[in-house]
């Protein structure tokens, strides 16, 4: 591209920016800190303040005190969708961009979409909202960010389905944390505040833990802070000198290692701001007829979780992996390489190959950083 077409890109950019809406996200540590609550409260102010703020879709758990502010706002109806024989309702996407107010509140940012809706995720819905130039106010909980599955999954012992990139959330102009302490978050459990009676003993038993409570605190707790640290950065201009670092994780069909380094990878480039590749280098042993349907399927949901994140992936035929990571990195100007533990198989390949010491050697000379991720 040349310099005139980058200058034209650049204003154009700069155009779609300032038409897109303003995002706020509101995060915490579980259900019942207060998330739906304060949304409201926040919806009211402006109400009262003359902004042209509409319910685009709201779940209150049937809290009375989270269910009574909603008296007085004014609400865009739910679209109703039959799915296996049943009625269900859905946000109505497309009542919000013809209405076109000036504020939307739109709950449960993970929601994955009926079968059926334009998008298969509600955070989907939203990103069309914004580029729509309509302001959204949404929430979510830490539990539910990509990257952070395998420290949620530590704490918890839960695979959570319904997931968001951490793309959506670099893309918030605002992120608010919505904190308790773990006595005060057990006690509205008990007062009835977050669940029905009958399941309250369940969840003291099983999630609301004090210990796991205090995980997550400090996990929304650094996420919200690694959030400001980086609107900060962005905000000032950038030193001459600074690197520009862009990363490569090198992943194989070995899927719960590669989701690891994946999202790992995923979280260094967004607290760098920078580009990111997935390189893949399908050797004589990983052709598709040699790997299993299984395995082929994990690698494409790999590829798919890569995209999902802001990521690019690299796919390489080739019978020398530490060739064709050296190519790659020169190709794309890499500054960082991260690859998994050494056990794992594609760090045995490039050890058992002579070509690694002379990948360590060009990495030295190029000032290329090689990570190992557990």
């Amino acid at each position: 591209m040349s310099e005139k077409e980058n200058n034209a890109q650049h204003f154009l950019d700069l155009i779609r920016q300032s038409r897109r809406g303003k995002f706020k996200i509101y995060i915490g540590m579980s259900a019942g800190v207060g998330k739906t609550y304060r949304m409201l409260q926040e919806a009211r102010t402006l109400l009262r303040n003359g902004v042209d703020i509409r319910i685009a879709y709201i779940e209150t758990h049937n809290r009375a005190e989270t269910h009574a502010l909603l008296d007085g706002l004014p609400l865009i109806p739910r679209r109703e969708l039959f799915y296996k024989g049943k009625a269900l309702e859905e946000m109505d996407m497309q009542a919000v961009l013809n209405l076109h107010p000036e504020v939307v509140v739109i709950d449960e940012l993970a929601h994955t979409n009926i079968e059926g809706s334009k998008n298969e995720k509600r955070w989907q819905d939203v990103m069309e909202i914004l580029e729509a130039g309509i302001n959204v106010i949404s929430a979510v909980n830490i539990q539910h960010i990509e990257g952070l599955q395998d420290e949620v999954k530590g704490i918890t012992g839960v695979d959570v389905a319904e997931r968001i990139p951490d793309l959506v959330l670099q893309q918030a102009d605002e992120v608010v944390n919505i904190d308790l302490t773990a006595d005060e978050l057990i006690t509205r459990l008990k007062e009835g505040k977050i669940y029905t009676p009958d399941k309250i003993a369940v969840a003291i038993k099983n999630f609301f833990q004090p210990e796991r409570i205090l995980q997550l605190r400090e996990l929304a707790l650094k996420e919200v802070a690694a959030q400001v640290e980086r609107k900060i950065d962005s905000s000032l201009p950038r030193s001459a000198q600074a690197r520009n670092e862009r990363f490569l994780a090198c992943i194989s069909s070995n899927h719960l290692i590669a989701k690891k380094v994946i999202r790992k990878t995923a979280r260094l480039s967004a607290y760098y701001q920078s580009k990111w590749y997935v390189l893949y280098v399908q050797t004589p042993k990983e052709d598709g007829d040699k790997i299993g349907l299984a395995a082929q399927r994990h690698l494409i949901n790999n590829f798919k979780l890569v995209m999902e994140l802001g990521g690019e992936v690299i796919k390489v035929k080739s019978t020398n992996i530490a060739k064709s990571i050296m190519q790659t990195a020169e190709e794309k100007k890499i500054t960082t390489i991260c690859i998994g533990k050494p056990h794992l198989n594609v760090m045995g390949m490039l050890m058992n190959t002579a070509v690694f010491s002379q990948l360590l050697g060009k990495l030295s000379e190029s000032d290329i950083d090689i990570i190992i991720l557990s």
